[in-house]
């Protein structure tokens, strides 16, 4: 009689500890929309989850530490006119989030050290190219001030915060349907995407050319969702043609069959993966489940390995998930979740238990570190390069607010500026009829546009163009703090400001 080998791994038994009451965020409004993202994101300063609005969208941001109730008249980020879809933390700097909405619209924010004491409704810059509902953003890894956004246009763009301009877009040629899901390489050359279409497609923004894609990975029509995983594989998740949900796990270079297939159960939701590249462990969490799954990925057959399965009572209505800078080494806690409730946020951490209290380094190898390895330029210009690693021996100690710097002197986040109009004021020369750029004023600030109507701010000042056909530009109103509107200056005197 033959006896069964159990594999051996260090990760066998790790176990999910949900945090205690006085641990957790209580009596928080999560969003009611309908939307497979995780509306939670969480980094070492900060957690951020979507809530319920009136008349807008908005998220709360609150200090990673300021746990209990939440007064139900806390600041939120509101500055959007529709539902908020996605948030996604800065990897570069834990101060700055972005946000993309039903508005058509992805705002980037600044959150200052110790959180919210009011409403924060202007963000950093808007950058607007969208024409439907925005449901997807994402950071380049290693490349500064470098934001991936998608919409139900079909359409991928890739901004450079730091100017405001779409420098890359991927049309509906690329997805000539809804993305449901898009994810970075861990050294940023490629993205993987997938779209109802029913194909998985591995990218390379850069040049906008597919390298490679698979027809169904999965049978089933339920949205299929793809991430990168270690040495050049991609995980994927979906459904069968009889609704069972599966995980996959795939070569980039041979995407003709799987490497691993396997069927978990016949939930509806769709699961949401989270790999963690140090361990080579990924997670899989639905929405409206109330367990999380998780896998080791290794180089040999089978290749994907059930470890276990953290149980709770209560369902989730999303997820986020910590960076591994944010977690506390000491107590060999190798990833932390953030399970969104309908009225509450709670912490759980997923711990290796050993006995020594000292440093594990076969658990925490080098990690990803919050310092850029590249600027937007050198990406853009063709170079790649993997993570700036730090070690975690002496643990992480999060820096302080670093400003995010956005030279608009060009381009306001409008995509690009339009041509020129005819008989513009000197002026307010470079203002296209969808942006605001300089003019003599030297940098804008703030900076937006509604129908023939365009505004912004700088240096304190407010102002207001307004454009007829019959006067052109025209100056509606400004005002700088504390002083009364002036109004009815024509455009080409504003030089008194």
């Amino acid at each position: 009689m033959s006896r069964q080998v159990v594999r051996s791994s260090k990760f066998r038994h790790v176990f999910g500890q949900p945090a205690k009451a006085d641990q957790c965020y209580e009596d928080v409004r999560v969003s009611q929309t309908t939307w497979d993202s995780g509306f939670c994101a969480v980094n070492p300063k900060f957690v951020a989850l979507i809530c319920e609005a009136s008349g807008g969208g908005a998220f709360l941001v609150l200090p990673l530490g300021k746990t209990g109730r939440v007064d139900k008249n806390a600041p939120t980020v509101c500055g959007h006119t529709a539902p908020v879809l996605d948030i996604a933390w800065c990897p570069h700097n834990d101060n700055v989030i972005a946000s993309g909405s039903e508005d058509c619209t992805v705002m980037v924010w600044e959150i200052p050290d110790g959180g919210l004491t009011l409403p924060l409704r202007e963000p950093v810059i808007t950058l607007e190219g969208h024409t439907k509902r925005v449901g997807i953003v994402t950071w380049h890894p290693t490349a500064q001030n470098v934001l991936l956004s998608a919409g139900c246009d079909n359409v991928i763009l890739v901004w450079d915060v730091g100017t405001g301009v779409a420098v890359l877009t991927l049309g509906p040629d690329v997805h000539p349907d809804t993305i449901y899901s898009v994810d970075w390489s861990r050294d940023g050359a490629l993205i993987c995407t997938s779209c109802r279409d029913k194909r998985v497609r591995i990218i390379e923004p850069r040049k906008g050319t597919v390298v490679a894609e698979k027809d169904r990975p999965h049978e089933g029509t339920r949205p299929v969702r793809a991430v990168f995983v270690s040495d050049g594989k991609i995980l994927t998740t979906g459904f069968s043609r009889m609704s069972e949900r599966q995980v996959a796990l795939w070569d980039t270079k041979h995407l003709e069959d799987p490497l691993s297939l396997q069927e978990l159960d016949t939930s509806s939701g769709v699961l949401l993966p989270f790999f963690d590249p140090d361990t080579n462990i990924v997670y899989l969490c639905g929405k409206g489940d109330s367990s999380i799954r998780y896998f080791e990925i290794t180089s040999e057959a089978p290749f994907l390995h059930y470890l276990s399965m953290f149980s709770s009572k209560e369902s989730q209505r999303g997820m986020g998930y910590m960076p591994k800078r944010g977690l506390e080494v000491n107590k060999c806690e190798i990833a932390r979740f953030y399970k969104l409730h309908e009225r509450r946020c709670e912490p759980i951490a997923m711990t290796v238990p050993r006995k020594s209290d000292l440093f594990q380094e076969d658990l925490y190898p080098p990690t990803a570190g919050p310092d850029p390895a590249l600027t937007a330029e050198e990406w853009l210009g063709g170079r790649d390069a993997g993570p700036l690693l730090i070690s975690l021996k002496d643990g992480y100690v999060p820096p302080k607010s670093r400003e995010l710097r956005v030279n608009r002197g060009l381009d306001t986040g409008r995509r690009r500026a339009a041509p020129e109009a005819s008989g513009t004021p000197s002026s307010v020369r470079g203002w296209g009829s969808r942006g605001v750029g300089a003019g003599r004023w030297g940098r804008a600030g703030v900076c937006g546009s509604s129908n023939s109507q365009q505004w912004g701010a700088f240096g304190g000042w407010e102002w207001v163009i307004l454009r007829t056909r019959k006067t052109g530009f025209r100056f509606k109103s400004c005002r700088s703090p504390g002083s009364n509107w002036l109004r009815d200056r024509r455009a080409h005197g504003l030089g008194f400001l």
